[in-house]
């Protein structure tokens, strides 16, 4: 029985465009393998808009996909549209409408992708993000601009229920994997929401008694995560920490390049958003030069997302064994290949399964 979905498509900016063809190219190939369609609404919701018309997508952008199964981005940012613009004016409006308050990363270091660490061990953690409160809250303001007293004023803003909601969801996926976690905290300097973030956690913890956790100071994280990235299984953190957790644990694994992400909403009743991590990379653009796994990573993740498990891991191992076994690779790994030609392998090995 054939299953059909419906994909909204936002390439966004600079090598966002090349990349995100890539993904739907070997998500029809892997598709027809498996009596999936899939139909696709591009969407020109960029940085090149808003210089043109001022705005990153059209005022009812959020109703136009709000009953899409899902949603691919290639990425947004250009120079001279500040990054604050496309981040504000597109991907959280998204992830805030449309309820993705987990933003899953998983890092693993593959085979043909060398590490900048020396000897280091296997590595396969993921990190849970919580994305759509915390430390990004749009709370706060600027005081006397312009003159030497000026001010700003940022709040963080944490709640209950936004909190138990990602802790519970990664303490379910621990559960479902090692059966370890740990939580990113700074409650010895932050004095309100990290001791509230580390009460809800212990509290959560009670409710999955299977999964042994603990707590590390993000600091103090940060240089295990370089020092010892093998021995992490699961993170939970805050909007702020989980992010830049993430970008240093797709470094350790070898390439922001190759790192996924997806946005979720776990009780589907909204798309959820998958995407690199990689940006738009304005100084290689056009050249038909970029890596494009980590979307094709992102478009795998989606795949599992929306049922089709077996499909998803196809195309993991296609571009894993493209990376292990074969010298094409594109040059920010060390090869010569072309975003086409790195496809181009990936669509034949997944054709010839």
């Amino acid at each position: 029985m054939t299953t059909t979905h419906r994909i909204a498509l936002i390439p966004g900016d600079g090598i966002g465009t090349e990349v995100l063809p890539a993904a739907c190219a070997v998500l029809d190939v892997v598709g027809a393998r498996h009596d999936i369609v899939f139909t696709y609404d591009e969407l020109d919701w960029s940085c090149e808009r808003y210089v043109a018309e001022g705005a990153m997508m059209p005022a009812d952008g959020l109703d136009r996909i709000r009953h899409h199964d899902a949603i691919l981005l290639g990425a947004v940012g250009w120079t001279g549209v500040p990054d604050h613009v496309s981040l504000w004016g597109l991907l959280i409006p998204i992830r805030r409408q449309f309820r993705q308050y987990v933003n899953l990363r998983p890092i693993r270091i593959l085979d043909g992708v060398p590490g900048p660490l020396a000897g280091a061990p296997e590595v396969d953690l993921v990190v849970v993000r919580e994305n759509v409160e915390g430390e990004y809250s749009e709370i706060g303001g600027r005081l006397n601009r312009g003159f030497p007293d000026e001010m700003a004023v940022q709040e963080s803003v944490f709640t209950r229920a936004g909190v138990d909601r990602v802790l519970d969801y990664a303490f379910t996926l621990a559960g479902e994997r090692r059966g370890e976690l740990v939580s990113a905290t700074k409650s010895n300097g932050i004095i309100h929401t990290m001791p509230f973030w580390d009460e809800r956690v212990a509290a959560r913890a009670a409710h999955h008694p299977a999964v042994a956790w603990r707590q590390e100071h993000i600091d103090a994280l940060a240089a295990k995560l370089v020092l010892d990235p093998g021995r992490f299984d699961v993170i939970v953190a805050s909007n702020l920490f989980g992010d830049i957790l993430s970008d240093l644990a797709a470094a350790v694994a070898g390439s922001i390049g190759v790192a996924p992400a997806a946005n979720l909403n776990p009780e589907r009743e909204f798309p959820s958003m998958f995407e690199p991590v990689h940006g738009s990379a304005p100084d290689i653009a056009g050249k038909g030069i970029a890596n494009p796994v980590g979307m094709l990573w992102s478009a795998a993740m989606m795949l599992e997302h929306l049922g089709h498990a077996e499909a998803a891991a196809e195309v993991v191992d296609a571009f894993s064994q493209v990376l292990a076994g074969t010298p094409v690779r594109t040059r920010d790994l060390g090869g010569s290949a072309t975003t086409k030609e790195f496809t181009d392998e990936v669509i034949g090995r997944v054709t010839r399964r």
